[in-house]
């Protein structure tokens, strides 16, 4: 399954660079505005405002792209109305995104060194309690978006506890595909976050989740079904259908297929 979800991730998109370059530049607008605005403030009230605000931006721009990034990865070509329809249908869970996106920064750059400043074992074990927490909430944060626009009726809350049991579930997958993110970062930072940049980043995380729910189809269908042994071969045939006999040779060198 790792293996095809590597290609169905770059070939989603390539299929579909131009339109990340779009989203991405959008980022980008919003990364420039953020720190600039920073920039001009002191180190106050206003600083962290703007920081809180900031992120909330993010958080609803996010919500647009995932909904595009969704859409790649079921072979679609969304427009502008697609990305404003996401904002629109998942603002609740943009809002729980934005409080989980502050959660984290909140834990990593104040409360954890706060306890390591302690300089004793009650600090120690409190610092990697809360490590651990916070990996744990990144790690649920990749399935977030894709599982709301599986499950839309889903409440913000059920949504982010069917992320951690899908984190919980799947613990190799969900390293593999941190490992996975982290190369698509470096890449991102080589071409300037124009791509894959923050939409490819989702995208994965979008191709992830779709592939990883032929799963729990199977497994409902098959209740006695061992949970170890997938037919991964069987239950991604049709993907492996649609995204064809691809290849990088064939990409750049098209008439030699």
């Amino acid at each position: 399954m790792i293996g095809f979800f590597i290609k169905k991730a770059f070939f989603d998109g390539w299929d579909n660079l131009i339109s990340m370059v779009v989203h991405n530049l959008g980022y980008l607008v919003l990364l420039f505005a953020f720190f600039g605005v920073l920039s001009l403030v002191p180190s106050n009230l206003l600083f962290f405002l703007i920081i809180i605000l900031g992120t909330g931006l993010f958080a609803f721009y996010t919500a647009g792209a995932s909904s595009a990034s969704w859409a790649y990865a079921h072979y679609q070509r969304p427009g502008w109305s697609d990305f404003k329809r996401g904002i629109r249908i998942s603002w609740r869970h943009a809002l729980l995104f934005w409080v989980l996106l502050l959660l984290i920064a909140t834990l990593t750059f104040l409360v954890i060194p706060f306890y390591l400043s302690f300089e004793n074992i009650v600090g120690t074990i409190l610092s990697v309690i809360l490590f651990w927490v916070t990996l744990l909430l990144i790690f649920a944060q990749m399935y977030f978006f894709p599982l709301f626009f599986v499950m839309q009726g889903d409440r913000p809350m059920k949504t982010l506890k069917k992320s951690f049991l899908l984190v919980l579930d799947n613990p190799f997958f969900t390293l593999f595909l941190v490992v996975y993110q982290t190369i698509n970062i470096l890449f991102s930072l080589l071409f300037a976050l124009l791509a894959p940049g923050f939409t490819g980043i989702g995208l994965a995380c979008s191709v992830a989740t779709k592939l990883l729910l032929f799963k729990y189809d199977y497994l409902e269908e098959n209740p006695e079904a061992n949970r170890k042994a997938i037919p991964w071969d069987d239950l991604l045939y049709d993907e492996r259908e649609a995204v064809g006999p691809r290849s990088l040779k064939g990409m750049i060198f098209p008439w030699k297929d």
